[in-house]
């Protein structure tokens, strides 16, 4: 009985690590795109699926019991990649709008702290890509205790704050309108 839960645990995580890895490459893939402006105005929209996919990916992390792996290390894999060219292209994305306010631990203090949509999406990155390299080489379990970690101590904390300032812009963008173009379009819409 032991060896059936045990392989069905192993399962259960291979499964898990396979669906971060997958959401981890399609958050790295669209915060690559944004910020190379391919699509300028689908930024918003794009961003808030993203975030929310990998928010949805890391509550299955959170949820899960923790992962320790064999060994107290973890492997070299070489030198982190350079982010500060995508940081700066994605402080370009969002100039103007870039800085909002967070709040540090909403159970201790409601002390602000000043966080920015650029740096959180890059943090984020950074995070994931380092997971990704652990699990592209094999090392799931290192992988997934990376992901784990990241997420309990700092990635899922910030995706959590930037998906509501990205969902508050994206309300703006599209409910503050002039008082005549709203009063012409509840017009036309009672017409109908």
């Amino acid at each position: 009985m032991d060896t059936v839960r045990a392989t069905t645990a192993d399962a259960d995580l291979q499964d898990l690590a396979r669906a971060v890895a997958d959401e981890s490459r399609s958050y790295l893939t669209t915060v690559t795109e944004v910020a190379a402006g391919t699509t300028p105005e689908a930024t918003l929209p794009l961003l808030l699926l993203a975030v929310s996919d990998v928010l949805a990916v890391g509550a299955r992390l959170g949820a899960t019991t923790d992962v320790v792996p064999a060994e107290r290390f973890e492997p070299d894999r070489g030198p982190d990649p350079d982010v500060d060219p995508l940081r700066a292209a994605l402080a370009n994305v969002f100039e103007g709008i870039d800085e909002y306010a967070e709040v540090v631990d909403p159970l201790v203090t409601p002390e602000l702290e000043q966080s920015s949509v650029s740096g959180d999406l890059v943090a984020i990155a950074q995070a994931l890509a380092q997971g990704l390299r652990h699990y592209e080489a094999g090392s799931v379990t290192e992988a997934l205790w990376w992901w784990q970690f990241s997420y309990l101590s700092d990635w899922g904390e910030r995706a959590s704050g930037l998906l509501r300032v990205i969902q508050t812009m994206l309300a703006h963008l599209r409910l503050d309108v002039e008082d005549d173009v709203a009063a012409e379009a509840e017009y036309d819409a009672l017409q109908s």
